[in-house]
Order: structure tokens, then C-alpha cells, then sequence
């Protein structure tokens, strides 16, 4: 699980990835889904297919700050 600060998007190269945020909703992006991920939400991602997951990245940072929060 982790979680954004700042706003995060995301174009999918290849791959299908499955997002789900707490509270148990579920997204499914395949390659060439855009997508907006959640700010401050808990989430996990995975690869639900065979081909491996590439994602274009686009973070909106504070300069000096990190995008991502990890649960420990």
C-alpha cells in the first residue's frame, strides 16, 4: 500500500494494471489508458496480465519532495 502527496499521472505503455484503493474499489488500465491517481488514498497496483506493466509517469512535486508514502 502507498499513497501520493502530490497529483500523479499515468499513460499505460503496456501491461494491465489493476489499482485498487482502500475501501476495495478496483480500476483496470490496459496500454493506452490515461489515468489520475488518487491523492492522499491508499492504494496498491498490480499486474494482471502476462505482459509486463510500463507506465509513462508524470508527478506535480514540491521540489525536494518525494510522490510516493509507503505503509509500513
Amino acid at each position: 500500500m502507498h499513497k501520493h502527496p502530490y497529483p500523479r499521472y499515468g499513460y499505460v505503455l503496456s501491461g494491465t494494471l489493476e489499482v485498487t484503493v482502500s475501501g476495495g474499489k478496483t480500476y483496470r488500465y490496459k496500454a493506452g489508458d490515461f489515468m489520475a491517481e488518487v491523492v492522499n488514498t491508499w492504494h496498491t497496483g498490480k499486474n494482471v496480465g502476462d505482459t509486463t506493466v510500463r507506465l509513462l509517469v508524470i508527478d506535480q512535486v514540491v521540489p525536494g519532495h518525494s510522490n510516493t508514502i509507503v505503509r509500513r
